[in-house]
């Protein structure tokens, strides 16, 4: 008896000591992780990873960089999602200093009420968030190297995909002060018209310059190229092309030289430019398109002269000439689900429009990697820009879709060769405007050249409204016509390894199933709805055809033959709406069906299969046990 007290007593120590040991282990293991800067990113995108052109700008950094990280973390009742981000976001910060070799360093701050520490944040210009208690909450990021800083007022979660971009962005920044020079070779008035009037005579043309050239006026020295230049200045680091119109062949071969000797460009053209007053004694056969075709060749793409884009999902609400409200096809409100999302310039851009554009196409066989950044939806196809000018029923009447959709921004990076293959053109003076040994007849590093199918998209109407308010001119951006095209300079003026930084990956995903269903089922009622429209203008037709053959003396009557006609288009009205109810109920019933089908699954089906493993591994143990 005493014997098996004994041993039982041993093995209640041993375990005791067994249990102590292997806390013991654990604790010190969790000491010796929580020093140790391991991470591993399983994350389908990679989210919580420095991309390599982020790690490739570190490696390059001269001077030392401070990142102060203003977040009022000991501030009660913080909203759990503005929580949990700061948590990651300030992680995710940290794999800078890791990846920095020394170079850069964190320092973390918790700017109470009255304290130093807030003082700072507002010097810096943070902005603090009311909370409801009256008490601000800050969160935000200043970052500096000697004499340059640059701050981020307030971290919003809604950026979380751009974070790295915009960090790595300013850490560029304050290593580089110097004022990026920005080239605009323009076919419009977007300097304005200096030129005084003549007395007794109203002004003529634009008399300011347009908004986007005082906003970029901010951020870089902007000159402007006439087009009737031959030659572009070396210090220029960016180009802007907005409606080349009629370029001579002494200017395409400057920009030739310019793109092939690594810089980057940014080209508007268009295939129906609204903006383009040129004067014609025929509207609709006014030439007011642009086009680069000898440079796009060169480029590996293409936009057909005279077509311009209709999509029948992606119209705007217009007012016609005759004061009537349509929604035109040929009118683009291009929304989130048209942009790219792994591209910083179009990530978090949510609405643009495009009066009047065209399509950007690869050329075949083209060596170039064209990368679509704004795109048409699949009931999209190029029409005769002429159509353009028939109104939306007009458009919709003989519209056919293309099998793909189609790209109104595209993006083309590579190593080009030159458009001039015989060499530099001829002058006025009939001599080459270079002298031929100097050609650059293929570049040595890449290039990115962004080539929208639209310039009407700049000027102010399509993007901004003004009004007088006690005297105060206020602005208001209704899209982000403006805002994409200040992203787009922003990206392109960096180093190369910040145009490769992409968006990181999605934090919340949506439904995509439920959103396929809703596009399928708008693909049917289009389709039922273009019938119903053939439908009238065929009894239209006969109707009128009918009333034609009437005696002259029986016009104001109604005849038989056109009262079974009405009759038969009535019928066919109700067949067809009664089409379009059931789309709209099979519509419900699939996203319903759905919804039951995943929580079934969530509720029923997942519970089930883990209490039929656990019920297997108890059998399994208990075998196992009588064996023994």
């Amino acid at each position: 008896m005493s014997e098996q007290k004994n041993s039982r007593i041993k093995e209640t120590l041993f375990s005791t000591a067994g249990i102590s040991i292997m806390l013991a282990v654990v604790i010190l293991a969790n000491v010796i992780v929580s020093y140790a800067s391991l991470r591993w990113d399983l994350t389908e995108d990679k989210m919580y990873s420095l991309s390599q052109g982020t790690k490739n700008i570190l490696a390059n950094v001269a001077e030392d960089v401070t990142v102060k990280v203003f977040y009022s973390k000991s501030l009660p009742n913080i909203p759990v999602n503005i929580k949990q981000f700061a948590k990651r976001a300030i992680e995710f910060m940290d794999e800078y200093v890791q990846h920095s070799n020394g170079k850069v360093v964190m320092e973390q701050y918790d700017p109470k009420v009255d304290s130093d520490e807030e003082e700072w944040a507002m010097k810096y210009g943070l902005q603090g968030m009311n909370m409801p208690t009256g008490e601000k909450l800050y969160f935000g990021v200043v970052i500096m190297a000697v004499d340059q800083e640059e701050s981020i007022p307030f971290l919003d979660p809604a950026r979380e995909t751009l974070l790295e971009y915009d960090i790595t962005r300013i850490i560029y920044r304050v290593q580089n002060s110097t004022k990026q020079r920005v080239g605009i070779i323009s076919g419009l008035p977007v300097f304005g018209n200096p030129q005084m009037p003549m007395p007794g005579q109203p002004p003529q043309g634009n008399q300011k310059p347009w908004l986007f050239i005082d906003e970029l006026k901010k951020t870089y020295k902007v000159e402007e190229i006439a087009t009737s230049a031959k030659s572009i200045d070396n210090d220029i680091d960016l180009l802007i092309i907005l409606h080349p119109k009629g370029l001579s062949d002494p200017l395409q071969y400057a920009i030739d030289q310019f793109v092939l000797s690594g810089k980057n460009v940014i080209v508007y053209v268009d295939p129906m430019c609204h903006s383009d007053q040129t004067p014609s004694q025929n509207q609709y056969m006014r030439n007011n398109g642009s086009n680069l075709d000898k440079l796009f060749k060169a480029w590996g793409v293409e936009m057909e002269e005279r077509k311009v884009l209709a999509d029948m999902f992606l119209p705007t609400r217009v007012r016609t000439q005759n004061n009537k409200v349509e929604s035109n096809p040929v009118w683009i409100s291009a929304k989130t689900e048209s942009f790219s999302t792994d591209n910083v310039i179009t990530s978090n851009l949510e609405s643009l429009l495009f009066p009047a554009c065209g399509a950007i196409k690869k050329r075949v066989n083209a060596s170039s990697e064209v990368e679509g950044l704004v795109v048409s939806s699949r009931k999209a196809n190029l029409i005769d820009s002429f159509k353009a000018n028939f109104g939306a029923e007009g458009i919709r009447r003989d519209f056919q879709a293309a099998a793909e959709p189609f790209n109104i921004i595209a993006q083309v990076t590579g190593k080009f060769k030159t458009a001039f293959i015989a060499g530099p053109p001829k002058g006025d003076d009939d001599k080459p405007v270079a002298d031929k040994d100097e050609q650059i007849k293929e570049a040595a590093e890449d290039a990115t050249i962004i080539v929208v199918a639209d310039a009407d998209m700049l000027n102010d109407s399509y993007y901004v409204q003004r009004q007088n308010f006690l005297g105060f001119q206020m602005t208001n951006m209704f899209n982000d016509n403006l805002n994409f095209l200040l992203n787009s300079l922003e990206m392109l003026s960096g180093s190369d390894d910040l145009i490769g930084i992409r968006s990181r990956g999605k934090f919340q995903r949506p439904f995509s199933k439920v959103q396929e269903l809703e596009r399928v089922a708008q693909e049917r009622w289009q389709s039922k709805e273009q019938e119903l429209v053939r439908e009238l203008e065929q009894t239209n037709r006969r109707v009128q055809e009918l009333q034609q053959k009437k005696d002259p003396s029986q016009k104001m009557l109604i005849s038989p033959e056109q009262e079974r006609e009405i009759a038969k288009f009535k019928a066919q009205k109700m067949k067809v709406r009664k089409e379009l109810k059931r789309v709209r109920r099979n519509l419900r019933a699939d996203i319903e069906n759905l919804g039951l089908k995943v929580k079934f699954i969530n509720i029923f089906l997942m519970p089930l299969l883990v209490s039929i493993g656990g019920i297997v591994f108890a059998i399994y143990r208990q075998k196992k046990a009588y064996k023994k």
